[in-house]
C-alpha cells in the first residue's frame, strides 16, 4: 500500500479517539469531567503516562460501561509503545479494545446515543486503520476500510455541532481533491466518494487548530505534514512543527518532525541543539535510529565531514530497519546522503545503488536534501 494513503488513516484514527469530549453529553455539561478527559489527552500526548493511567482510572470509574472507557485504554497502549508494530507484544491488546470498541457501538440501537457512539465507532475504526496502514497491512485495512465509509459520510452531517470536526471534513477535502493529482492511479477510486475542496480543507484544518478544545494537536501537526509534503512549504512546516514542540517537549515524534523541518530550511544550528538536547530521549530505539540520520544529515551539510556523515548514515540505516515501514522514509534521508557522498568520492556504482534504494523506500520523492 502506497504510503500517501496513510495519512487519511491516521487522521481518521486521531480526529476521532481525541474528540472524546463529544462522546458522552454527561461529560461535556460537566466541567469536572471535560477537564479530566482534556488532561488526560494532554498527557498521552506528552507521554506522561503514570498521570495518563491516573485520568483513565477515573473515567473508568465514571463511565464503566461506556466505549470511550476503552478507547482510552486502546490509545494509551497505542502511545505508551509508539510505533506498533505486529510483531510489537502489545499490538494484541491494541486491536482487542479497537474491536470491542466498535462492537459495543455497533450493538447500540438508541438513537438518542447516535451522535457519540458514531465517534466512538469511527475512533476505534480509525485508530485499525491507522495501525494496519503505517505496517502496510493491506487486506486488514481494506477490510476495516470498506464498511467505514459510511459511518464517514454520516458524521458530515454533525460536524457543526463539534468544532473538532473540522479537522476530519479539512483533512477530507484536501486529499479528497490533491491526492488522486499527485497520484493518479487513485482517480478511479476517487471517483467513488464525494468530491473535496482543497481550499475548504486548508481552511478548516486551521479553523481546527485555532479553535479545536481537543485537536489542535494533530490539526497543527497534519499542516505540517501537508505544508511539507504536498505545498512545499517547508517554512510554514516549521512554524507548526515548533509550535507542536513547544506544546508538547516530550512527544518525541513530534521533536523529530520539527528537526526535519528546521534541516529543510537549512538551520542547522538549531537542529543541532535539539539533536542535542535529546539526551533524555535517547533510550527511545526509534527516535535514536532518527537522530543518527539527523547527525549525517548535520555532518554531510554544515561540517562537510562526509566520513562522520557516512558513518552515521550507516548507524540510522541499520537501527531503523527493525521498525519495518516506520522507518522507510528515514532510512531514504540516510541513502539518498549516502548517494550524495558517493558521488563526490567517485563511486558512480555506489551512488545509483544508493539512489535507487532512497527512491524505492521514499514516500515524497522530493525530500532528499539534496541541496
Amino acid at each position: 500500500m502506497n504510503n500517501r494513503v496513510k495519512i487519511l488513516f491516521r487522521c481518521l484514527a486521531l480526529v476521532f479517539c481525541f474528540s472524546i469530549t463529544a462522546i458522552n453529553a454527561q461529560v461535556l455539561q460537566d466541567t469536572a469531567s471535560l477537564n479530566l478527559v482534556k488532561n488526560g489527552i494532554d498527557c498521552v500526548y506528552n507521554m506522561e503516562f503514570a498521570k495518563a493511567n491516573d485520568a483513565y482510572r477515573k473515567i473508568s470509574q465514571m463511565y464503566p460501561e461506556h466505549p470511550v472507557v476503552v478507547l482510552f485504554r486502546g490509545i494509551m497502549t497505542y502511545w505508551e509503545n509508539y510505533p506498533v508494530l505486529p510483531t510489537s507484544q502489545e499490538h494484541s491488546s491494541f486491536e482487542k479494545d479497537m474491536l470491542k470498541c466498535i462492537g459495543i457501538c455497533e450493538k447500540n440501537k438508541d438513537r438518542t446515543n447516535e451522535t457519540e457512539f458514531l465517534l466512538a465507532n469511527l475512533c476505534a475504526r480509525g485508530m485499525l486503520l491507522s495501525y494496519y496502514s503505517n505496517n502496510n497491512l493491506s487486506n486488514e485495512v481494506f477490510s476495516v476500510a470498506k464498511s467505514t465509509y459510511k459511518y464517514i459520510r454520516r458524521s458530515f452531517d454533525m460536524t457543526s455541532d463539534y468544532s473538532d470536526f473540522y479537522f476530519f471534513t479539512g483533512i477530507y477535502n484536501y486529499f479528497r481533491e490533491v491526492y488522486p493529482r499527485v497520484h493518479p492511479v487513485y482517480k478511479p477510486l476517487a471517483l467513488l466518494f464525494r468530491k473535496g475542496n482543497r481550499a475548504e480543507g486548508l481552511n478548516q484544518l486551521q479553523i481546527a487548530a485555532n479553535n479545536s478544545i481537543l485537536l489542535r494537536a494533530e490539526s497543527y501537526s497534519d499542516l505540517s505534514y501537508i505544508s511539507i509534503n504536498f505545498e512545499n512549504n517547508y517554512q510554514k512546516a516549521s512554524y507548526f512543527s515548533q509550535y507542536l514542540h513547544d506544546l508538547y517537549p516530550d512527544n518525541p515524534e513530534f521533536l523529530a518532525e520539527y528537526i526535519k523541518n528546521l534541516l529543510l530550511i537549512k538551520r542547522y544550528d538549531e537542529a543541532e541543539d535539539l539533536v542535542k538536547s535529546s539526551g533524555l530521549h535517547v533510550s527511545i530505539p526509534y527516535l535514536k535510529a532518527q537522530l543518527s540520520i539527523f547527525n549525517g544529515i548535520l555532518q554531510e551539510k554544515k561540517y562537510h565531514d562526509n566520513s562522520l556523515a557516512k558513518q552515521y548514515y550507516t548507524i540510522g540505516v541499520k537501527d531503523i530497519s527493525s521498525f519495518g515501514s516506520y522507518g522507510n522514509e528515514f532510512a531514504a534521508y540516510a541513502y539518498f546522503g549516502l548517494s550524495r557522498i558517493s558521488g563526490l568520492s567517485g563511486d558512480k556504482d555506489a551512488k545509483k545503488t544508493y539512489h535507487k534504494l532512497a527512491m524505492k523506500l521514499s514516500e515524497s520523492k522530493e525530500i532528499t536534501f539534496d541541496e
